[in-house]
Parts: structure tokens; C-alpha cells; sequence
């Protein structure tokens, strides 16, 4: 059962990734768009179905998985520093997704603010936590 978990975890972690990394792409262009233009209401449209239909799911079974591997199958030693690295940059990401569903959400409204340019300045916070969890997890530096 433990690779079967295991599996779904790694299944669930790249769709919840591709579908961060994606997400401000798409503000990156909304944000260009014209308040209410065809264009605009299209990626509404987009970035709810991804936010809901995608990475919404794909972030609560990477918890879910990642839960029961860590407390269930005993092969988590929390007194490892690498284990509690990436327990923060799992938390992290999970609040960069809130933050996201907040900007998906002032879209929605036409309340955006931002320019594209701080879009595409965002864009890569969620790679770069990934970045550190498998780090921690592969290298388990201390």
C-alpha cells in the first residue's frame, strides 16, 4: 500500500505544481485584458476551472497523501531538520494558494488592481518552493 500512497502523492503534488505555475500566467494575460471585453470573461472562465476543478483537489490530496505517508507507514523521523524545512514550504505554498484564490477572486469582481509585470513577478514563487521541498526531501541536507 505504502507505494501505491506513495505514487498518488507524487500524482498529486505535480498536478497541484503545473497548475500554480499556470495560474499567474493566466493573471499575467487577464491582467491585460479589458474589464468585462470577451477576453477577460474568457480567462474568468479559465481561472476558475483551474483554481476549483484543479489545483483546489490536487493541493487537498497532496495533504491528504502526504499526511498518511508521514504518520502512517512511521517513516518520517521529525527530529530531522530537512522534514520540518519542508513542512514550512508545504504550509507556504498552501497560503500562496490562498493568496492566489484571493487575486483569482478580485478578478472575478474586476477589482484587480496589478499590472502584469507583478504577475509575472509572482510567477515563479511557487517553483521556488518546490525547489526547496525536493531539495529537502531527495537531499535531506541536515
Amino acid at each position: 500500500m505504502y507505494e501505491w500512497v506513495k505514487a498518488l502523492h507524487v500524482i498529486s503534488v505535480i498536478a497541484w505544481m503545473a497548475g500554480m505555475m499556470y495560474l499567474p500566467r493566466l493573471f499575467v494575460y487577464h491582467a491585460e485584458s479589458a474589464v468585462g471585453s470577451d477576453k477577460s470573461e474568457t480567462f474568468k472562465v479559465m481561472e476558475r476551472r483551474l483554481y476549483r476543478g484543479i489545483i483546489t483537489p490536487a493541493m487537498i490530496a497532496t495533504w491528504i497523501f502526504g499526511l498518511w505517508l508521514a504518520f502512517g507507514f512511521g517513516i518520517v523521523d521529525f527530529s530531522m531538520g530537512w522534514m520540518w524545512v519542508k513542512a514550512a514550504m508545504v504550509i507556504a505554498l498552501s497560503g500562496v494558494h490562498g493568496w492566489l484564490g484571493g487575486m483569482l477572486r478580485a478578478f472575478r469582481e474586476d477589482r484587480n488592481t496589478r499590472s502584469h509585470k507583478f504577475y509575472r513577478s509572482i510567477n515563479e514563487i511557487p517553483f521556488v518552493i518546490a525547489i526547496i521541498i525536493v531539495i529537502m526531501v531527495i537531499v535531506k541536507p541536515f
